[in-house]
C-alpha cells in the first residue's frame, strides 16, 4: 500500500501537517520539491502525496533494480506478460459507499485555465464480451458530484467504448486511485489488443518481487488489490466538453467532446492516500516516458545488435528527445539507430545516438559526444514534414521535423576519439 511505500523512502519525503487547499496550493508544493515525494497531510480532511515516483533512482530502489535496468525489465515484461492471480478479498472492500461527492475528494485543480478538478494519476480497468481486460491511463474532469468527462484516444478503451456507444449503451469500468509503480508502469504501455496491461504488472511483479500480481472480483472486472481508492463507473454513450488541461509539455491542451462519465460507488482502504499526479512534472513524465523506452529499444535492436541503453529526457518532457547507446559494428549504424528509434516511438522528435563509452543519464556527457564527436553536415538526419506528437505545441496539425544527431566515433578513427581516464 502507499503508506508503506511512503514510509521506505523515509527522510526523502517532504512532509505537509497544514491544511492545504486543492485548488491551485497543491501544484505550488509539487512544483517547489518536484523530484521529491510530498506527503499532505490535510486536503479536506484526505491525505494526498504527489512525486512519489519522480525520479529513476526511486523507481529503481522499490523494484529492487539499477535505474539502467529498468529498460530491460520492462521490455521482458512487456513480451512476456503472466496470469494475475485471483483472490477473495482486498483491503479496500472495508469501507465502500454509494453516499459520496466527487467535489468533495482531494481531486486537485491544478493550474488556473484548467477545465475543473482533475483525476490525473487515475487508470481505468474494462473487460470486454470475450473477456480480455484492459488497463489504461486517462485524465478525468469533475464535472459535479457524480459525473466526469474522460479524455479517450483511438486506443483500446475507446475501441470498447465505441462498441458500446454505437449500440447505445454504457461501458462498465473501475477506476482505481493510487497505485505501486509496477501497475502504473504497466497501465502506461503501449500493446496489441488483448495483451492485458495486467498480466504485464504480475510479469513485472514476477520478476522483482516473485510473485504474480494479485486481484480481487469487483462485480465482475478483476482489481489489483494493492490500491488506494477503486470506483464503479459507467462510461456513457453522450459527449460533452473536456478541458482545457495541461499535458506532459507543460502547455494547455484544448477542449475537446469527449465521453461522459458516471461514478456509482466507491471503495477505499483504512486511512486512504489519493495519488496526484502533477501534469507536466516529473513524476508525469516518468510513469509517460518509461514504458515507451522498450519500445525504442526493440526497434534499435533490430538494426543494430548492441544496444546499451535508452532514455527518453527529462528536458524533451520524455516524449520528444531521445539518448540511445549503441556499439557500432558498421560504419552508418549511428543513422540506422535514429531512424529506427524514430520506428519504435512515433512521437519521437529528437534523438542523439552514442557510442557506449558515454553515460546517457549525464546531459554533459551527451553534449560533450556532440561536441566532440558530430559534425553537422555529415553526422545530422533531418526528416520533413513527418507525423508527430499532438502534444507538441510547435508541429502544426501532428506533422512535424524531425531530426538525429550520430554522435558516434568513426570506426577507422576510434583512437583518436578515446576520452582520458586514470
Amino acid at each position: 500500500m502507499l503508506r508503506e511505500i511512503i514510509e521506505g523512502f523515509g527522510d526523502d519525503v517532504i512532509i505537509i501537517d497544514k491544511s492545504v487547499r486543492k485548488e491551485l496550493e497543491i501544484t505550488r508544493y509539487l512544483m517547489r520539491y518536484r523530484d521529491q515525494p510530498v506527503l499532505f497531510e490535510d486536503v479536506d480532511g484526505w491525505q494526498v502525496v504527489g512525486n512519489l515516483w519522480s525520479t529513476r533512482d526511486r523507481i529503481g530502489k522499490y523494484l529492487g533494480i539499477r535505474k539502467e535496468e529498468i529498460v530491460h525489465v520492462l521490455a521482458s515484461s512487456m513480451e512476456h506478460p503472466r496470469p494475475y492471480k485471483i483472490v477473495k478479498s482486498a483491503a479496500f472492500l472495508k469501507n465502500s459507499t454509494k453516499d459520496f461527492s466527487l467535489l468533495e475528494l482531494p481531486i486537485p485543480r491544478y493550474f488556473p485555465k484548467d477545465g475543473g478538478q482533475y483525476f490525473t494519476s487515475a487508470m481505468v480497468i474494462a473487460k470486454d464480451e470475450e473477456g480480455f481486460v484492459n488497463l489504461s491511463f486517462h485524465r478525468m474532469m469533475v464535472i459535479d458530484k457524480k459525473q466526469a468527462a474522460i479524455r479517450l484516444v483511438p486506443r483500446h478503451l475507446y475501441s470498447m467504448w465505441k462498441d458500446k456507444a454505437e449500440k447505445g449503451e454504457e461501458l462498465d469500468v473501475r477506476v482505481i486511485v493510487g497505485n505501486p509503480v509496477h501497475l502504473l508502469l504497466a497501465g502506461a504501455t503501449s500493446v496489441a489488443y488483448g495483451v492485458s496491461e495486467l498480466e504485464i504488472a504480475s510479469a513485472l511483479s514476477e520478476k522483482v518481487f516473485g510473485k504474480p500480481l494479485e486481484v480481487v472480483k469487483v462485480n465482475g472486472i478483476p482489481v489489483p488489490i494493492e490500491t488506494e481508492f477503486v470506483f464503479e463507473a459507467k462510461i456513457l454513450p453522450e459527449l460533452t466538453d473536456e478541458g482545457p488541461f495541461v499535458d506532459i509539455t507543460g502547455t494547455y491542451d484544448y477542449v475537446r467532446k469527449q465521453p461522459l462519465m458516471i461514478f456509482e460507488k466507491m471503495y477505499h482502504v483504512d486511512n486512504p492516500i489519493f495519488h496526484a499526479l502533477l501534469p507536466g512534472g516529473y513524476e508525469h513524465y516518468m510513469l509517460m516516458g518509461l514504458p515507451k523506452e522498450p519500445q525504442i529499444y526493440a526497434s534499435v535492436k533490430r538494426v543494430v545488435p548492441k544496444v546499451h541503453g535508452v532514455r527518453l529526457t527529462e528536458g524533451g518532457c520524455m516524449w520528444l528527445h531521445a539518448v540511445v547507446s549503441i556499439t557500432k559494428q558498421h560504419d552508418g549504424d549511428g543513422k540506422n539507430a535514429i531512424l529506427a528509434a524514430f520506428s519504435g516511438h512515433p512521437s519521437l522528435k529528437h534523438v542523439v545516438v552514442v557510442d557506449e563509452d558515454v553515460n546517457i543519464y549525464d546531459d554533459r556527457e551527451v553534449e560533450w559526444a556532440i561536441a566532440t564527436r558530430f559534425q553537422a553536415d555529415k553526422d545530422l538526419v533531418i526528416i520533413p514534414n513527418a507525423r508527430g506528437s499532438s502534444l507538441d505545441p510547435s508541429a502544426e496539425k501532428s506533422l512535424t521535423a524531425k531530426w538525429g544527431i550520430d554522435a558516434t566515433k568513426p570506426l577507422d578513427r576510434k583512437e583518436e576519439f578515446e576520452k582520458a581516464r586514470i
